[in-house]
């Protein structure tokens, strides 16, 4: 259940790396330093806008493509040349699928149908019509919560969202997890804000689901008049919902109520039949974890007329199939959500949304080719090697945390060795066997790739959690911790430049995938992690008196995110950010922890420039990989929905509260980066 997976990223970003560097191969010392030089502006007073010093030439010369509505030095540059190799492998599958029936075949299939734009366009908005007629065929709720679970299976997120995850309070068994969904737009407050901007996106919300709908061939009319009762009840089910902040108080999601207590909360909507629907009717290990949602909708569905409902369902099924309709469709589409919601100038070229769905369906496929032919082997032990030294880091540091007790400080200690490692790619690689791939039928595809994966989800309740299993597919350019299973994964994706690389000197690979082991480490004990304990249940196993010393130093934390504004009235959520931030924090500070170890062990290296010591040099490393661009649109969206705060404060929140960086570029108090008070957690 992914909101209880702990990313870099979010883990839906479609992230792509910087040019500046080669994705493999040697690099000579003269072209790491032209690359770190090249996007700095060192004529900028670090101690006063480091953003500015670590990232200005880059900001300067870098233009945001016109299909992005943000951009990053890191994230971006590396996922776009992912992108290119993946393309080229799709390519290569397509023009040769092989034997039927193979991860190659299906892959290939996949991508070419996508890709097959005739074929598309001449289907049109068929595929709906049977939808529709399902959804007209409504008779009462037992019809209802049918096609519900039908819908579910196919990848339509209608009313609220059921998924596996393993047992908070049993980690070794997987459960099923019941939640408050339903919504078009991205987040509650879009129905709920007072904020201008927000009506107004509101607004636009219901004019394009009227368009929709008259594309889909419904009068104009009743397009209007239904494309309102939409609105109308996710405004309800909006209310009913949680904040994103509310979300994450993770003991506040575990609520295992199971077959029973779920007919008890809700003794008018009829579970059964819903289980019944997609195709598991036995299950009985359920939590529900936000149940006032539950039993506001189930009175919302008792007192809403039919009529309403029903427009409602044919939106979900529009929205959940429209990029996989004629151009019409896809460009109506893109014009709210690409361009009014993110400020997105144009849509991808084709290949790319085609790259991505294949990769939606088949990740773990596409995953096992990109690693034969993109991932070097060496890169496996390296990052092996560097995730030790940031665990004895935060071991080391441990002693150092004031406000922890002995006790806690040892359990502390015993979680931290607890944490498993994943690198690379899956030891198991996921079986898709069973995934039937047809050429010359996209929408087709995308349906039986999202039935195979809910299937598979599904599949696992009540059964023995399967720890080898990843939540992303290697290519990703991203890391996360799971608090239920005490395990980082470090993807294949990520561990290539400007994170890593064989020929960086070492106070540039510990500033880049240093930090992020740091960041993930870390995320085991930040507001959320510290909550479970080292065989990942969840439970209080600190001291109360410890636990309040900790909010109070995470009080300081969000506090000083919500100072930070991406532009005037409109600042970060520091409530929402507030466990990213933390391991934030705590990444930089062992990264350079366990780069000084290093280097006692290696003795301190040549800097690679004039003026530019090698403790500069990890900040400047850190820094980099958050020089981004971003639309304000975007950014007004992040700040809304993203537990993540914008680059451009991570990239100085970590160095700012970190004692070692004012040394290591003489700061002092009063400079913009030595902020009063200096954070620090762990």
């Amino acid at each position: 259940m992914r909101p209880f997976v702990l990313a870099l990223l979010p883990l839906a970003f479609s992230a792509a790396a910087s040019a500046d560097t080669a994705a493999a191969g040697t690099l000579t010392p003269d072209e790491v330093r032209d690359g770190v030089l090249g996007s700095m502006d060192r004529t900028a007073d670090p101690c006063q806008d480091f953003y500015r010093y670590a990232c200005g030439s880059w900001l300067d010369t870098t233009k945001l493509p016109s299909d992005q509505p943000r951009w990053s030095r890191s994230f971006s540059t590396i996922g776009e040349r992912n992108r290119e190799a993946l393309r080229q492998l799709l390519e290569e599958a397509a023009r040769d699928p092989g034997p039927a029936g193979t991860e190659r075949q299906k892959t290939g299939d996949f991508y070419a149908s996508c890709m097959d734009e005739a074929a598309v366009e001449t289907i049109g908005a068929v595929p709906l019509r049977a939808w529709y007629d399902a959804v007209g065929a409504i008779k009462n709720v037992d019809d209802l919560f049918t096609l519900t679970g039908r819908m579910h299976s196919a990848g339509v997120p209608a009313l609220f969202r059921f998924s596996s995850e393993s047992d908070f309070k049993n980690p070794g068994l997987t459960i099923g997890f019941l939640s408050q969904g339903g919504l078009g737009l991205p987040d509650r407050d879009y129905y709920v804000s007072t904020d201008p901007k927000k009506q107004e996106i509101l607004a636009a919300y219901g004019k394009h689901v009227e368009a929709l709908f008259a594309l889909a061939g419904v009068g104009p009319e009743k397009a209007a008049a239904d494309a309102a009762k939409v609105v109308a009840f996710e405004t309800e089910l909006a209310k009913a919902s949680r904040t994103r902040t509310e979300m994450r108080e993770t003991d506040k999601l575990y609520n295992k109520i199971d077959r029973v207590g779920l007919d008890k909360l809700t003794p008018t909507l009829p579970w059964k039949l819903y289980l019944q629907s997609i195709g598991y009717p036995a299950i009985t290990d359920i939590s529900v974890s936000t149940p006032e949602f539950i039993e506001a909708m189930a009175k919302l569905i008792g007192a809403t007329p039919r009529e309403t409902i029903k427009a409602y369902l044919d939106w979900k099924v529009t929205h959940a199939f429209v990029d996989y309709l004629s151009k019409p469709f896809v460009d109506a589409d893109f014009e709210f959500y690409g361009k009014t919601l993110s400020g997105q100038a144009e849509i991808q070229p084709r290949w790319k949304r085609c790259v991505a769905a294949t990769g939606a369906a088949l990740g773990e496929a596409m995953g096992k080719l990109y690693v034969e032919q993109q991932f070097p082997g060496a890169s496996k032990q390296v990052a092996a090697e560097m995730i030790v030294d940031i665990e004895q880091a935060f071991e080391s540091n441990l002693a150092g945390v004031e406000w922890m007790d002995d006790a806690t400080r040892e359990a502390a200690r015993v979680k931290a060795r607890s944490i498993g490692n994943k690198i690379g790619f899956p030891d198991e690689w996921r079986d898709y066997s069973s995934l039937a791939v047809t050429r010359g039928d996209y929408l087709g595809n995308v349906v039986s790739g999202a039935r195979f994966e809910n299937a598979r989800d599904w599949n696992k309740v009540g059964k023995p959690t399967d720890r080898v299993e990843w939540e992303i597919p290697p290519q990703t350019v991203n890391a996360y911790y799971h608090p239920v299973r005490n395990e980082i994964v470090f993807p294949a994706g990520i561990l290539q430049p400007p994170f890593f690389h064989k020929d960086y000197p070492a106070a540039l690979n510990y500033g880049g995938i240093g930090a992020v082991v740091g960041h993930e480490l870390t995320h085991g004990f930040d507001d959320q992690g510290r909550k479970f304990d080292s065989t990942g249940v969840l439970r209080e196993w600190w001291a109360p008196e410890v636990a309040g010393r900790f909010e109070q130093a995470a009080k300081c934390v969000a506090n000083q995110f919500s100072n930070f504004e991406v532009e005037p009235g409109v600042t970060v959520n520091g409530q929402l950010t507030l466990g990213e931030d933390i391991a934030d924090l705590g990444g930089v500070k062992e990264a350079y922890s366990a780069y000084k170890s290093w280097e006692t062990r290696h003795g301190e290296p040549p800097p690679i420039a004039p003026g530019l010591t090698n403790d500069q040099l990890l900040f400047v490393g850190w820094a980099q990989v958050w020089c981004t661009l971003s639309t304000p649109e975007y950014l007004r969206r992040q700040v809304t929905t993203d537990p993540h705060a914008p680059g451009r404060f991570r990239a100085i929140a970590a160095p700012m509260n970190s004692p070692d960086f004012q040394r290591a570029f003489g700061c002092k108090a009063g400079d913009r980066m030595v902020p009063a008070p200096v954070c620090t957690v762990w």
